[in-house]
């Protein structure tokens, strides 16, 4: 028996998401966006319409991303397109992109903030002899850089980039719990997606865990009945202490 089966953990290894798990995206992406909107929309737009345009991606092309059937660039250029049509500012073409993506991206970078409850939670599990590391759907040196600037020493083991797509397909996962070396079966993921996250961990034979952290859901997501989760055996948790005790126990 390992020492942290000895105390009782669930599991010998967490994979964990970064943006809106451990990293407070959901702030840095409002900071941003109000930037943007400063600069380029109405006066009288609706700032939490317009985040939430952006974090639902209704057009899909953060989603081909993860599938890798678009470059970072691209989808992002999409996305300011469809979000000034839809709120009243001018199309974002090649031509202005650039500009409009030195505003996004700087303003975004400036704002990353690690969430109050993760630095303890990455401790709990270690203290209890977890291994623990990142799986994530944005590039490793990103995501490298962005727990970096948050305060976070969490090792990335697997990026959108290292298999060529990203979440929810199950090599993903799986991939994650072969870096850690722990098996499929005794590694929890950490996310705060009920499909993306969760379910699609729960469907790669791992311990499905969503962070349900209250008023964080997309607008495709204020309707998931989280009592169904928990009966088909993901674990649910408004935050990372609450997880922490789920696990380690």
């Amino acid at each position: 028996m390992t020492a942290f089966g000895a105390v009782g953990a669930r599991v010998d290894g967490v994979l964990l998401d970064v943006d809106d798990t451990l990293v407070d995206t959901r702030a840095a992406f409002s900071t941003a966006l109000a930037a943007v909107a400063r600069a380029h929309l109405p006066g009288d737009v609706d700032h939490a319409a317009v985040l939430d345009h952006w974090r639902s991606d209704p057009a899909g092309h953060y989603a081909r991303f993860t599938r890798g059937e678009t470059d970072a660039r691209t989808q992002r250029r999409l996305r300011a397109d469809l979000l000034h049509r839809t709120f009243g500012g001018a199309p974002v073409g090649e031509d202005a992109f650039d500009a409009w993506d030195d505003l996004f991206w700087g303003t975004f970078e400036r704002s990353w903030r690690a969430f109050d409850d993760a630095a303890a939670f990455v401790k709990q599990l270690r203290a209890a002899g977890i291994a623990v590391g990142v799986v994530t759907n944005a590039a490793v040196e990103l995501q490298e850089r962005k727990l970096a600037a948050a305060g976070l020493d969490v090792p990335v083991l697997v990026g959108v980039d290292t298999l060529g797509y990203g979440k929810p397909h199950p090599d993903v996962f799986v991939e994650g719990a072969r870096r850690l070396g722990t098996l499929p079966p005794r590694t929890a993921y950490v996310g705060d997606e009920p499909t993306t996250d969760a379910r699609a961990a729960h469907e790669a034979g791992l311990l499905g865990v969503w962070l349900d952290r209250p008023g964080a859901r997309r607008a495709d997501e204020r309707h998931v009945d989280a009592d169904a989760l928990r009966a088909a055996g993901m674990v649910v948790a408004p935050g990372l202490d609450e997880v922490g005790g789920a696990l380690v126990g």
